[in-house]
């Protein structure tokens, strides 16, 4: 299904950088990631996120007087090549160790503590990662790419990007889309590469809700660990934000996310509800009877792939199109990292990026 035809820098191994200036749709790891590489390999590339910053599933929400962590709770580093990553590009001042106490709720309803393992996260947030790697490129926040149309200039064939408010923003050679499946295949579809997008397979883009919930505990939950995961239907996992290192908290500010099969029940289910659902869920579930204070909620569409294995990244070579995504890799951050770099081989070991 992923297969390519051969480009014109197959047949001729001393073509470089034959990717010509590349647009890059979405600021999350992925998108990110390929910017610094190519940035590297002195390859011109402009990033486009439609949010106001950086982050992707990174994101972090104000509340008062400070920040919670709404999409992903902490990362991994398992690839040696992630980790060297960070520390070039974002710094190891930008993230740290959270040394939390994690529970588990067996089927058995019995809570066990979770295996030890290093869990990584942004300091003072998330976001300190992705804002890091960031610096210095060309970011072009508050964009939201509409369609690509297919154009010819001096410098080859290409894309002309036009924006959701109908503005022009700049001819490149090869595109780059690191959205979520669904805005994937829709941005394909408006741009007349619906042969594209019928190659994101159902089975691999299926991707899942979930409703974030974000409450304020004055005095502290007195949950008795940092982190849960229940035995439940309703609630996936439950974790003190206040409890990472480089939060400086008042009370404890505690992040709920839903279980992603109640969330594609619930997408359309009022807010005031789910928060009244998922907060009661968390009080009986984890045993916390501490009074709460503000609470703040987060509605994710497209949160987490059903499927845990994936090809990693997409290459239409013909099209000049390509697609990447921790979605492509079975989830996590670490998977959004694993499929830019691969991404980034393959344009190597093909000749059309310059080592």
């Amino acid at each position: 299904m992923f297969n390519v035809s051969v480009t014109e820098s197959d047949k001729n191994p001393d073509q470089r950088n034959a990717l010509g200036r590349v647009a890059i749709i979405g600021a999350g790891i992925a998108g990110l990631t390929v910017a610094r590489k190519l940035q590297l390999l002195e390859t011109d590339c402009t990033l486009f996120e439609k949010s106001r910053g950086p982050g992707g599933r990174m994101s972090s929400k104000r509340i008062p007087d400070s920040s919670a962590d709404i999409g992903a709770q902490y990362f991994t580093v398992r690839n040696p090549a992630f980790g060297r990553f960070l520390n070039q590009h974002a710094g190891e001042d930008s993230y740290g160790l959270w040394r939390g106490q994690f529970r588990f709720q067996g089927a058995d309803n019995v809570w066990q503590d979770m295996r030890p393992a290093e869990r990584y996260v942004g300091t003072p947030r998330m976001t300190a990662i992705t804002r890091a790697l960031s610096e210095g490129l060309d970011l072009k926040a508050g964009v939201r790419i509409a369609s690509l149309s297919r154009e010819e200039s001096e410098s080859g064939n290409g894309w002309l990007l036009t924006d959701t408010e109908g503005n022009s923003q700049g001819f490149f050679n090869t595109v780059l889309v690191t959205a979520p499946p669904a805005q994937t295949r829709e941005l394909l579809d408006a741009s007349g590469l619906e042969r594209l997008s019928g190659d994101l397979s159902i089975e691999i883009s299926r991707m899942q809700a979930c409703w974030t919930v974000v409450v304020h505990f004055p005095e502290g939950a007195a949950a008795g660990a940092d982190a849960f995961m229940p035995n439940s239907r309703i609630l996936h996992w439950a974790a003190n934000n206040s409890s990472k290192p480089g939060r400086n908290d008042k009370g404890e500010w505690w992040v709920l996310h839903s279980d992603p099969d109640w969330s594609d029940e619930h997408t359309e289910t009022a807010p005031e509800d789910v928060i009244a659902t998922m907060l009661a869920e968390f009080r009986e579930t984890c045993g916390v009877t501490a009074g709460h204070g503000e609470i703040v909620h987060h509605r994710w569409l497209y949160a987490r792939p059903r499927a845990r294995t994936g090809p990693g990244h997409l290459w239409f070579a013909e099209q000049g199109i390509a697609i990447a995504g921790d979605w492509l890799e079975g989830g996590r951050v670490e998977g959004a990292f694993n499929s830019a770099d691969s991404l980034v081989q393959r344009w190597q070991s093909e000749r059309v990026l310059g080592r």
